[in-house]
């Protein structure tokens, strides 16, 4: 790919380009039909602005429709399209935004693009915010998922997931050991004897564990031997290496129009593709250069065996009695004026609220 005649390449690998631009300045350099994957986490329409430049929501769709004309463009017809997206919450009450699943539909309506699959990001390391609803008046749970949208040019992107396989849960080890009794679920799902065959791995869900946890990497190593500041909204590399590898080939071209860190670039390098990134703020770029450091280089960290899953305990694992606290008849709207105690309600208070809260006694039905 040419250099932009209004961007300044700021930095080239073996694979990659980095350029300190407009990205709709570097794609209308790009020829149409020729790249295999934009993957990138651009700016949310978040209520309080960040100083990464985020859009605000009334405003988000018309911002991005320059940015998906050219995706549109640029992309191969056998190409896809994966952009990471967190939600928001409206300004000044407990209620979401609907801004990302608006964006899913002008894309697909409005520029011809079609939804392959939506997928989730589950970052089990997420704080419980906001906090006024989550901690304070605990009347919502915490925010942890990211929309994914995996969308596409045709009804058939190149794909695989035999790219993204996982190792097999203890219990489906267990079944496959012991043997599977072929029959006719109650569901109508026709479980026949090709079940129990051991075919090495799983097919993965399209809900993503990956918790974005990143302290001691080498991108932030260099940022503090640096005295540079490091991007505030870094997705982990698990994210993007997820769906190079599944929607691409070695040799193929990777795009981020939202670089930040770079981080998609460094896991392109990493995988053998070829790329490109474009980044506004040169304080990012200068962090970024990092990861292409050789002397900084840290190899793909090995799961040990007992953290290879990350699991949700099922819902009613706590409910082991009445409801400890009664619900508030406005909705929350009347902030409590002393934060009660996070966590589960002492066995004493439970033990109150069950003689404070009356339940209708059950009836025989002769």
């Amino acid at each position: 790919m040419a250099t932009p005649k209004t961007s300044r390449l700021y930095l080239q690998t073996k694979l990659g380009s980095v350029y300190h631009s407009d990205s709709l300045d570097v794609m209308q350099s790009m020829k149409a039909n020729s790249v295999d994957l934009v993957m990138t986490s651009p700016p949310f329409a978040l209520t309080r602005e960040k100083e990464y430049g985020n859009q605000k929501e009334d405003a988000y769709l018309k911002w991005f429709e320059g940015f998906a004309e050219h995706f549109h463009r640029i992309l191969k017809n056998t190409g896809s399209l994966v952009i990471d997206l967190g939600g928001a919450w409206k300004p000044g009450t407990p209620t979401r935004s609907l801004y990302h699943f608006k964006l899913l539909i002008m894309l697909c309506e409005k520029f011809g693009f079609h939804l392959a699959q939506e997928f989730y990001w589950w970052n089990p390391s997420k704080l419980p915010t906001p906090a006024e609803w989550v901690n304070i008046r605990r009347i919502r749970v915490k925010d942890a998922i990211n929309t994914v949208w995996w969308l596409s040019k045709t009804e058939w992107p190149r794909a695989s997931n035999r790219r993204v396989l996982q190792p097999y849960s203890p219990s489906m080890e267990h079944l496959l050991a012991n043997g599977y009794r072929a029959k006719m679920r109650p569901s109508g799902h026709d479980i026949s004897s090709k079940f129990s065959i051991n075919n090495g791995a799983a097919i993965p869900p399209n809900l993503i564990a990956i918790p974005n946890t990143e302290s001691n990497s080498a991108y932030m190593r260099y940022c503090q031997e640096k005295g540079l500041k490091a991007h505030p909204a870094r997705f982990p590399a698990e994210l993007p290496e997820y769906f190079i590898r599944m929607l691409t080939d070695p040799g193929d071209f990777v795009f981020d129009p939202f670089g930040g860190s770079c981080i998609t670039g460094e896991v392109a390098e990493r995988l053998n593709r070829r790329w490109a990134c474009a980044e506004l703020v040169e304080n990012y770029l200068l962090g970024a250069a990092g990861r292409f450091n050789q002397h900084q280089a840290t190899p793909r960290a090995t799961p040990k065996q007992d953290d290879g899953y990350y699991r949700i305990p099922r819902p009613s694992l706590l409910w082991n009695g009445p409801d400890p606290v009664a619900l508030q008849q406005d909705g929350g709207q009347t902030r409590p004026t002393k934060a009660k105690p996070s966590g589960v309600s002492s066995i004493s208070q439970e033990k109150k609220a069950s003689k404070q809260q009356s339940y209708p006694t059950p009836q025989r039905d002769d």
